[in-house]
């Protein structure tokens, strides 16, 4: 089983890369935030991977945080999602703010993620809100809080963000490294984070 490549990046597709490792190609699926995070092709790249076997077939998914690829482990093993889908799901939101959605059992946010019901976000977190509790506390996701005045400065910058036009992928990257204190004045936390984006 292939955990780990470590090699030049020579194709760059919408859902897929190829990367060289000592001459052999492995084709391997994104999601579109590690997507976004890729080098120039010709430089070098370090994927974790989780192998992937049905039916014959070997599907190598890549991810560049470990805990995006704790997440999809944890996903393909809801019933009816499989590899694609869990990558969609990641495509679709941050995997801190997927955790405390499925933690808060946030149906409005799980169901705006594309291609998944209210059926599938039911499913998803009855199968795994409770082993997310072993995630939160290994990530220290400052979303995890019941905050409600950091809730808002959240929201308000994301708003923010996405408005000035990055992709709400980004933002949401960016603002995870910011330390969003009680009572922080949303035009500080933007600076903050435009200084980032910069």
């Amino acid at each position: 089983m292939i955990a780990r490549l470590k090699g030049t990046l020579v194709v760059k597709d919408k859902d897929h890369i190829i990367i060289d490792v000592g001459g052999v190609g492995y084709k391997t699926f994104l999601s579109l935030s590690c997507h976004e995070r890729l080098p120039a092709l010709g430089q070098t790249i370090v994927l974790l991977i989780h192998t992937h076997v049905r039916e014959g077939e070997i599907s190598l998914y890549g991810f560049l945080e470990p805990s995006e690829k704790e997440l999809f482990e944890k996903l393909i093993t809801v019933s009816g999602i499989g590899p694609k889908l869990a990558l969609t799901i990641l495509s679709g939101i941050a995997p801190d703010e997927l955790a405390a959605s499925l933690y808060k059992e946030d149906l409005v946010r799980l169901t705006a993620i594309s291609g998944i019901g209210r059926k599938t976000a039911e499913r998803m977190i009855v199968d795994l809100k409770d082993k997310l509790v072993g995630f939160m506390a290994t990530h220290h996701s400052s979303k995890m809080e019941p905050d409600g005045s950091k809730r808002r400065i959240y929201d308000d910058l994301l708003s923010a963000l996405t408005n000035l036009g990055y992709t709400r992928q980004i933002a949401e990257r960016t603002i995870s490294q910011l330390t969003l204190k009680e009572g922080l004045p949303i035009e500080t936390a933007l600076k903050e984070a435009l200084k980032l984006l910069a």
